[in-house]
């Protein structure tokens, strides 16, 4: 099992789309921060991150401190932190609101937006995906505010756009079974756009993705994601994944920023927090099911990074507000 198929087994994905939007030159629309909406529109996920596909025409997008891009028919854009962002063609004045969509969005009203100035033509699907705080430190942190993939010309880049297609459809539609499904496409397509992402990078990139694709690094994350209640040492990990010490730990360190051991210390941690706040589990499965050999170890670790002992941590959890909860999973 790879590196990225390994992590995502312990995360949880959302995601939706919100509307198709056609728009002619000149038009422009701006976006606030997502975190500014999303007690709103979605308030059972920790983290948006907003996309837009143009399915036809073309678009400029940019967020504060960065270049404008351009982005063609056949690209989606992606706000990994979610930035707010502006979106125009053409000379355009005042800039369309996108945060006054939102009654409409919580109504449930998938429609057709359409506005601009009658030039060329611009079409649009415009969307988020959804994920847990610590999987977006873990998995986004080192990529930028803004990039985007090219899913034209192969049989992955026809998947992400069919995916796509099929999430309008069944938003649309609202079938029975509808909301599970759009759940399960949205998890599909958020990984296959990191994997596309990533494949474009260089390979001196750093950072967890760069990791995931090394063939030293990204084996050990595996193993650490997969089994991380095995008791590992610096040993066992390089003779698993067929590497020496020494290959595997200055791999991991250029890449990822931490030794090995230290990053599966904090892993098991943030595993750890996640099954206290989605599962049952006593204190003392979950601390044998992250590789720790007793609930006080556990207990100690766990205090030291989140303030609180377990038993309280899930007992606040259980109460507060999602985006509290979310606040107090920090890496």
């Amino acid at each position: 099992m790879d590196a990225l198929s390994a992590a995502f087994r312990s995360v949880r994905i959302t995601g939706a789309v919100f509307f198709n939007a056609e728009f002619s030159a000149p038009w422009g629309s701006k976006a606030p921060h997502a975190r500014d909406i999303q007690t709103e529109v979605a308030p059972d996920t920790e983290h948006m991150v907003p996309f837009h596909l143009v399915t036809a025409g073309r678009l400029n997008a940019r967020v504060a401190g960065a270049e404008a891009i351009t982005v063609s028919a056949g690209e989606i854009v992606v706000f990994p932190h979610g930035d707010a962002h502006e979106l125009w063609n053409g000379s355009v004045g005042k800039l369309i609101d996108a945060a006054a969509l939102i009654p409409k969005i919580l109504a449930g009203e998938f429609r057709l937006e359409q506005a601009g100035g009658g030039g060329e033509r611009t079409t649009l699907i415009c969307g988020y995906f959804g994920c847990e705080r610590y999987a977006q430190r873990l998995f986004l942190a080192g990529l930028p505010a803004i990039f985007k993939v090219d899913i034209r010309g192969d049989t992955a880049g026809a998947w992400i756009g069919s995916t796509l297609h099929h999430l309008v459809a069944e938003t649309e539609l609202r079938r029975p079974g509808g909301v599970a499904l759009i759940s399960k496409l949205s998890e599909a397509l958020f990984i296959q756009t990191l994997c596309r992402y990533a494949e474009t990078q260089p390979e001196e990139k750093s950072g967890w993705l760069a990791a995931a694709r090394d063939p030293v690094a990204g084996r050990a994350l595996a193993c650490f994601h997969k089994n991380p209640e095995r008791d590992w040492t610096l040993s066992t990990l390089a003779k698993e994944i067929g590497a020496s010490r020494s290959v595997l730990a200055d791999r991991f360190v250029r890449l990822i920023g931490q030794p090995p051991l230290e990053y599966l210390a904090q892993w098991r941690l943030q595993f750890g927090a996640r099954l206290l706040a989605t599962t049952d589990d006593t204190v003392l499965r979950v601390a044998m099911n992250v590789g720790y050999d007793s609930e006080a170890a556990f207990n100690r670790a766990f205090k030291r990074k989140f303030g609180d002992p377990p038993g309280r941590y899930r007992r606040r959890l259980r109460v507060a507000p999602p985006s509290t909860c979310a606040d107090r999973v920090t890496p």
